[in-house]
Formats: C-alpha cells, structure tokens, sequence
C-alpha cells in the first residue's frame, strides 16, 4: 500500500476531528509527494525507499526548526513544529533503539572488514541501506564513527 494511499483517508479523518495539526503535517507530506513525482524524470509512482526518505527528510527538518526555534526561546513555534514531526513519524516504520542499531553495524563491519576511518563510506552506505526508515542517519553515523575510531 503506497503511501499516498494512507495519507488521503488520515487526511479525511484529520478533517472530520478538525484536527488542524495533523491536518498540515498530512498535507506537506502530500505536497511533497506531489513534488517528488512530479521532478523531471521521476516515474509516476515513488518506490517505498524513496516514500521512506522522504518522510525521514520531513521529520528532520521539523526536528531541525524545533531545535532552532527552542534555541531562540520561541516555544509558541517550537511545540507546533514538534508535534507535526509526531503525526509525519507515525508512517515510518518502527524506529531502532541504540543498541539494535549497533548491533547490526556490528554485523556490516565484520562482512566488510572494516578496519578504521578509511573505510567508513563503504560501512556507512551499507548501514544506511540496510536501516533506511528505522534508525537516524545522524545515529548511524554516530555508531560507524566510534566503532570505527
């Protein structure tokens, strides 16, 4: 079930409750659909990875603005921006904690070899393939960077 599929009757349900915020994060995330289909010499339908990172790219910068307008002590624009990143988030599949995280880049690390920094690139695109959707890039880098060091 595509994505786009899901969010038009979370949209009517937002709607009927007069959900306002649930109703906005739904529609940028429709737009951004839009948006992704309709880039030159992108196909008709998004694959589910690139449904996935679109939603991830979403939540971040929800995140990225919370953190900005937390730094500034405007609360009033950080909460809004905090709670849609909730109502997006709940079409990514189930996020991994720390150590499940590291457990898998464990297991990539001992397949490829890796023995230090220089091999970081080659750890890090197999973590972010394997994980996309359930962990943080910025989490997976974290990891690859201390098991690496």
């Amino acid at each position: 079930m595509s994505l786009s599929s899901k969010i038009m009757p979370a949209m009517k349900e937002a709607m009927k409750n007069k959900d306002q915020n649930a109703l906005t994060s739904l529609r940028a995330i429709k737009a951004a659909i839009l948006l992704a289909q309709t880039e030159s010499g992108a196909k008709e339908e998004l694959s589910e990875d690139q449904e996935l990172k679109l939603l991830q790219k979403l939540v971040k910068q929800r995140k990225d603005s919370a953190a900005i307008f937390t730094e500034q002590n405007r609360l009033d624009l950080a909460e809004p921006e905090l709670a849609q990143a909730e109502v997006i988030a709940a079409f990514l599949p189930a996020q991994l904690n720390e150590d499940e995280v590291a457990k898998i880049i464990d297991e990539i690390i001992a397949s490829t070899s890796a023995s230090g920094m220089k091999d970081m690139g080659k750890v890090m695109g197999q973590a972010s393939a394997k994980l996309t959707g359930q962990a943080d890039g910025k989490l997976i880098s974290t990891i690859v960077k201390a098991k690496l060091s």
